[in-house]
């Protein structure tokens, strides 16, 4: 036994040898480090600087550390920058757009027009002074950017407690209006400013001045000094006089506000100030401009001069990517504006601004109405253009709120198959950490699906996201083009950014019964001299049904429910059944009313640019008033298509009578049935009571059986070009001329016949 445990003593670890070893090393590493510090110390305490140099030398190594960090912030900002200039600076790949609307009329003209362009030696010399007095006066002696320009306006603001000058110089300008887009965002300034660093060591002086006066947007749809002095005066450039040119000059600021078609006075009172300009710089004495101040500009009439100007930019953004790396670059282009009913949106959204806009705490909009097809008619995105280019229905992102739940509800429709009258409990529910709550507090029990849609209950919406997989309602998403929105616990409520524009095509499928649709806004391109080059019709891909005509059906009934007797009352239509859904973001944010007939589907938007709060503003209220009050613009016949899963609406089925009674009366029953009347509503009272003579005289004239009349698409313009297919857009000499012959009585009648009353 003791042989055993000496074995066993020689084979234990000896840890009080290794514990003094740890011991004396840690002591000797330490005594070692105090005297290489001592050393350190020592040797750089000769350098060692007190008082006033000690401070100077501080400052000098804070002002190094925070250079180092503006360098990396300017690096961050600068690269981007310049890559978008680099990618852009090739300005013959630049496109010379003309468009017209979808009956074949010019409506303006986006891009460099280099077919109309004016060298800069031919350009009057007050025009170039009066554009450099009232834009950029050091334009000459700057890099790109004017420091004391800036300072100056700063101090003008400061002073004025708002804006009152813009500290932009015209290089910043152009870099705005080539690479950039009018968003108001930092970001983007300080894009602008390296970009104009960038011409600026890329261009000559001159250059920039010339490039300056061909892309600057001045109004009525033109872009270019060249373009805007033959639609303001009928003339070149090269002919204006000082009092047009200080017209001209005074509308870089904002052209739509000091367009002399949309306020003369506002347009002479800003040519008079550029000419004070002119004489405060010393380009010209006060008697060289007595006389244009005695003689303001005329300009040519031209009726009613509203261009639509948003649309047109999303148009021209369509033509660019339809036209890419092909080589004509000069092309006509035939929209699907409809400028009876963009002249319905426009109004619509501007008399809400106007009315409620400051006392609601609210001051931007947006609206976009388009066919179940997809053809846009109308697109609003904002309320002053000239103020603001920024086009909010095509590129603003905001959250749409509760209307973004149809989508989840048709997912648990169409994969889960649940129905409008399926039991749901409005309850508590929960996703990690987070649960919803419902707009008024509290929760509600069971009730059916069609309901908790139309009170627009929370909970059931989360839910149901929740049961069908959020993956699975992205998916569905992504099968009607909407692609970047991300998974998060509140998608149900629409925490995703959303554009007015995709959020409208959204609904789209659900008014076309499920068939996919893709928003568009080309019909046609052609070259100059005729020659096609794009048809929607022939080259897009055919719509593919991607849900369930019956899950479709079943959605669009629930949505009626939501006008009829849900948070969208105020958006129902005394002629027709409407569907539809509105939306509320957090802290009233965004407000949104998306809804459709049979033929048209309209969303509208309200909110700040800057996102904060409104004054209590939900989408059931504002947003569903523009809606209706747009709609009912657009219509003035009640033979309007039925919603699918839609049951018809009295005055429908009322109108479709009168249509069969008159078939019937009619011994000509191959007569195809005319279409419905699809644009504005804008017929004189005086020319709606002609045409009632008319049409009373000839449902007295006996019944002959006229020529069978050829049909045509939506798309395609009237046969007697320049006169519009409706008569709601259609001009007076138009509507009152006489009938010449048999057919032309016969349509006429039952046009007559159909209006609504």
């Amino acid at each position: 036994m003791r042989d055993y445990q000496s074995n066993n003593r020689g084979k234990l670890i000896d840890w009080l040898k290794i514990d003094s070893w740890i011991d004396s090393g840690l002591y000797s590493a330490l005594t070692a480090f105090r005297d290489w510090w001592g050393a350190y110390s020592s040797f750089f305490g000769r350098f060692e600087v007190k008082g006033f140099w000690r401070a100077c030398n501080e400052l000098a190594c804070e002002g190094l550390t925070l250079g180092v960090g503006g360098l990396l912030v300017v690096l961050t900002f600068a690269l981007p920058a310049f890559e978008i200039a680099q990618g852009k600076i090739n300005l013959s790949d630049e496109f010379s757009v003309t468009f017209l609307d979808r009956y074949g009329n010019e409506i303006g003209k986006r891009g460099l027009l280099r077919d109309d362009s004016v060298p800069l030696e031919e350009i009057p010399d007050h025009m170039i002074k009066a554009t450099l007095a009232t834009e950029d006066r050091r334009f000459f002696d700057h890099f790109g950017i004017d420091v004391m320009g800036t300072l100056r306006a700063m101090a003008e603001n400061a002073r004025a407690d708002t804006v009152v000058q813009g500290g932009s110089s015209l290089t910043q300008q152009l870099a705005k209006n080539m690479f950039l887009s009018p968003e108001r965002a930092l970001s983007r300034k300080i894009k602008e400013a390296f970009i104009a660093i960038y011409l600026e060591n890329h261009y000559t002086k001159p250059e920039i001045l010339k490039l300056y006066f061909d892309r600057a947007y001045l109004g009525g749809g033109s872009y270019g000094v060249e373009a805007a002095a033959q639609y303001y005066f009928g003339k070149s450039i090269r002919d204006v006089t000082l009092a047009e040119s200080a017209m001209l000059a005074g509308m870089f600021k904002a052209p739509t506000r000091y367009a002399p078609h949309v306020n003369l006075a506002a347009s002479r009172a800003r040519a008079n100030e550029v000419l004070s300009n002119m004489v405060e710089a010393g380009y010209l004495s006060e008697g060289q401009v007595y006389g244009a101040r005695l003689n303001p500009a005329r300009v040519v009439e031209r009726g009613d001069s509203n261009t639509p100007d948003y649309f047109l930019d999303w148009a021209f953004e369509e033509v660019q990517r339809i036209m890419a790396g092909r080589p004509n670059r000069i092309v006509v282009a035939r929209t699907t504006v409809d400028l009876g009913l963009q002249k319905a949106a426009d109004k619509a959204v501007e008399d809400t601004l106007t009315q409620f806009g400051r006392s609601r705490h609210f001051n931007a909009g947006a609206l976009v109405s388009m066919e179940t097809s997809g053809a846009v008619r109308a697109m609003v995105g904002g309320k002053d253009y000239g103020s603001s280019q920024f086009n909010r229905a095509a590129h603003a992102y905001r959250q749409p709120g509760s209307s973004f739940k149809p989508y989840v509800y048709l997912s648990a429709i169409q994969h889960l198959g649940y129905t409008p009258d399926r039991r749901v409990v409005d309850g508590y529910v929960s996703c990690g950490r987070w649960s919803p709550k419902n707009y008024s507090g509290g929760y509600r029990g069971a009730m059916t699906m069609r309901m908790a849609l139309a009170k627009s209950i929370n909970t059931v919406a989360v839910k149901l996201s929740l049961e069908v997989d959020r993956g699975t309602v992205l998916a569905d998403l992504e099968r009607m083009g909407i692609k970047h929105l991300k998974k998060t616990c509140s998608l149900a409520l629409g925490d995703n950014g959303m554009t007015p524009l995709e959020h409208v095509g959204g609904y789209a499928v659900f008014a076309a019964g499920g068939m996919s649709v893709r928003p568009y806004a080309i019909e046609e391109i052609s070259t100059i001299p005729g020659q096609l080059l794009y048809n929607h019709d022939r080259d897009e891909p055919k719509p593919k049904r991607i849900f369930d005509l019956k899950a479709v059906e079943q959605l669009n009934s629930m949505l009626q429910t939501v006008v009829d007797a849900g948070t969208g009352r105020r958006a129902q239509l005394d002629y027709t059944n409407a569907a539809g859904k509105t939306g509320t973001s957090s802290s009233y944010r965004d407000a949104w009313f998306m809804g459709f007939t049979g033929q048209y589907v309209t969303g509208v938007w309200y909110g700040n640019d800057n996102f904060s709060p409104m004054g209590r503003v939900t989408g059931g209220s504002f947003p569903a008033q523009t809606w209706k009050e747009f709609m009912d613009a657009a219509y003035d016949s009640d033979n309007i298509a039925t919603v699918p899963g839609v049951t018809p609406h009295p005055r429908q089925i009322a109108a479709r009578q009168r249509l069969a009674d008159v078939m019937a009366q009619n011994t000509t029953a191959d007569l195809p049935v005319p279409p419905p009347v699809d644009t504005s509503k804008d017929m004189p009272k005086a020319t709606r009571n002609i045409m009632g003579n008319i049409a009373t005289l000839l449902q007295n004239a006996p019944a002959v059986r006229p020529r069978k009349a050829e049909k045509h698409s939506r798309a395609t313009p009237p046969a007697n070009a320049g006169s519009p297919a409706n008569l709601a857009s259609a001009d007076d000499n138009t509507l009152q001329r006489e009938p010449n012959s048999n057919q032309d009585a016969g349509l006429a009648a039952r046009t007559a016949s159909t209006g609504r009353q």
